[in-house]
């Protein structure tokens, strides 16, 4: 079926919510990331397979759906089932039976299944009422959780391509831009530039050809906001794309999704189809006479593709490298034509805009950082997942009251903003608002939105060791600074590792941290020395430790430490199997013996002793 007019796709929705009123329940079944590693395809063939065998009622396979990402990662594989808001956590294939059975069947709450609070200890029965769900503002994430991505018909009963039949049929370009524009929505690919400035220059540049390209690379570690858009809301995407389309001037639109998304690659594939199919891409959309194709391009894998210029090469066809920042995308990108670049994230929130207003969005944030921001939390915290906030929450909310808290009751000890080239921020620290400029002021940045939290076993000396080394194994080489600068850089990081660096080796990495900002050509080059120096600025106790001491405080650095068994051992005999060098002898109950000469400081016998009878020293 097109829609050629506003007035169809009303009416198209209302239909689609009626049918789905007819649904007595709804089980959504998280197909996330997370949970599709955790085994949600067998849960959801279990369901299948129960259903064939026995009715339930009003209760049939429509009533099922996959979604996308539901956000709490750390408990997948998840469900839920609708209109209650039961939030079951932790399932099991073979839980699925007394699913069908005792909830589905005759009402009944499976308690050892709901969500525990980690600070009360106490089950939640609904997901609004979880802390990790009650604190967020959901605007990009909106639909995650709770639409089937393969099914445009979810998405349009969420008022799907209300904004484009809105805009194509009564704003014109300039209207578009000025909306965004006054919603001060700002780039949330890592950038933060005003997305409404760079749609006006790129209309007012003189030329017959513009291009809008969504960046779906997301490189990051630790990153996967844009990628669980991608898998489980394409349609919010292709909307916000098409938009922008439309007021800037452009006639074929780019996707460039990492080679590492196949899962987001399929299901972009059957939105464009889909979209083409009931006119809302393709010649004439809704009737009018614009016209748009959105075309799919595949990463391969560079992090360095993440940055403008090197993209664009890598979507023409070329190697990607990046090119000098005085030519600007907006003036001649893709093909040297005028080019809007925006991320997942930034489309996303388009059809919002468009939908409620420049101003209802500019009402939610910070005055310089409007609307919301997802992240991705990981690392040390009890609830890792996805999340979007407002921007202006503190670090403390978005770790304590959101993330749960320190696993295991730590310390907390640091917290890394914005991917590989962020930086580290300290305890001291967590009362700050994050948004792009206070973030950036700390020595940090918002980047695309990873967020890895840190407990008091990291040493910080051995973080900038590993995101330089990601770096230089990621800078394409074009410029020396870069090249030949984080490679030296992590050299030095290393050598503190080992205990063989000196204070003035401390100073020397400060210095050329310094030229390599100033002479690099790319972003990568130009952020790539923040690790160091974020970790140097607010924890240069724990370098001074390697260097002078000659010990690695957070106990990770094996040329600085040393195991030893003290006389809390039970004899349990635990430590000895993982021990890979027969290290550790001894009798059942009684203090077992570490060898010194043989320990390769692996840390498995640290690992599996549950009485902490082994000390680092």
């Amino acid at each position: 079926m097109k829609i050629d007019s506003p007035d169809k796709l009303n009416a198209w929705k209302e239909e689609c919510l009626q049918k789905d009123a007819k649904l007595k329940k709804k089980v959504m079944v998280c197909f996330g990331p997370g949970c599709l590693a955790a085994g949600c395809r067998e849960i959801y063939a279990k369901f299948e397979e129960i259903l064939a065998e026995r009715k339930l009622g009003d209760i049939t396979l429509e009533s099922f759906k996959k979604t996308g990402c539901h956000g709490l990662c750390e408990k997948g594989p998840l469900v839920v089932i609708e209109p209650e808001g039961i939030f079951y956590n932790r399932v099991r294939t073979s839980q699925v039976k007394d699913i069908v059975e005792k909830t589905l069947a005759k009402g009944e709450i499976i308690e050892r299944l709901l969500y525990k609070n980690p600070k009360t200890k106490e089950r939640v029965l609904k997901y609004h009422d979880i802390d990790f769900y009650k604190k967020q503002t959901r605007l990009a994430l909106r639909n995650l959780g709770h639409i089937d991505p393969d099914n445009i018909e979810d998405y349009v009963m969420r008022d799907g391509y209300q904004s484009v039949a809105k805009v194509l049929t009564g704003m014109t370009p300039e209207e578009v831009i000025d909306e965004v524009k006054l919603s001060g929505i700002r780039g949330r690919g890592g950038g933060g530039f005003p997305a409404g400035r760079k749609w006006a220059t790129c209309r007012g540049v003189e030329s017959d050809v513009r291009y809008v390209i969504c960046n779906g690379d997301e490189g990051d570690p630790g990153a996967f906001m844009d990628r669980s858009i991608m898998e489980g809301d394409p349609h919010s995407v292709l909307e916000g794309m098409i938009v922008a389309s439309y007021a800037v001037g452009a006639r074929d639109a780019y996707i460039y999704v990492r080679e590492e998304y196949p899962l987001a690659v399929q299901h972009l594939y059957q939105a464009i189809d889909d979209a083409k199919e009931h006119g809302f891409l393709g010649e004439n959309i809704m009737g009018t006479d614009f016209s748009l194709d959105i075309h799919i391009s595949r990463g391969g894998g560079a992090f360095v593709c993440g940055e403008s210029s090197a993209l664009m090469k890598s979507v023409a066809g070329e190697v990607g490298e990046p090119r000098a920042k005085y030519i600007h995308s907006v003036v001649k990108g893709l093909w040297d034509k005028p080019t809007v670049l925006n991320n997942v994230e930034t489309f996303a929130n388009i059809p919002l805009i468009m939908n409620k207003g420049g101003d209802w969005f500019r009402s939610i944030g910070t005055e310089k950082s409007t609307g919301t921001k997802a992240f991705s939390l990981v690392g040390k915290v009890e609830n890792t997942g996805l999340i979007e906030v407002p921007m202006g929450t503190t670090l403390r909310e978005i770790i304590y009251d959101i993330g749960g808290g320190i696993k295991d009751g730590r310390k907390f000890k640091a917290v890394q903003t914005g991917g590989p080239s962020g930086g580290c921020l300290p305890e001291d620290k967590l009362d700050l608002p994050v948004d792009f400029d206070t973030l950036t002021k700390a020595g940090s940045m918002m980047g695309s939105g990873g967020m890895i939290v840190m407990d008091d076993h990291t040493c910080m000396v051995d973080v900038a060791k590993y995101f330089l080394k990601f770096l230089v194994d990621e800078s394409c080489g074009k410029d020396v600074p870069c090249r030949e600068g984080l490679y030296q850089l992590h050299k030095m990081v290393v050598k503190v590792t080992e205990g063989k660096a000196s204070e003035a080796d401390l100073q020397l990495m400060e210095h050329l941290s310094k030229y390599i900002i100033m002479g690099s050509l790319c972003g990568l080059g130009k952020s790539g020395p923040n690790p160091f120096l974020s970790t140097v600025r607010y924890f240069r106790d724990e370098y001074l430790a390697h260097i002078i001491d000659k010990k690695c405080p957070g106990g990770v650095c094996r040329d600085l430490i040393r195991f030893e068994i003290n006389d809390k051992c039970t004899g349990c005999t635990a430590c000895i199997a993982p021990c890979p060098v027969d290290a550790i002898t001894g009798e059942k109950d009684k203090i077992h013996i570490l060898d010194q000469e043989k320990c390769t400081k692996c840390g498995a016998c640290y690992a599996v002793c549950q009485f902490d009878a082994i000390d680092i020293i």
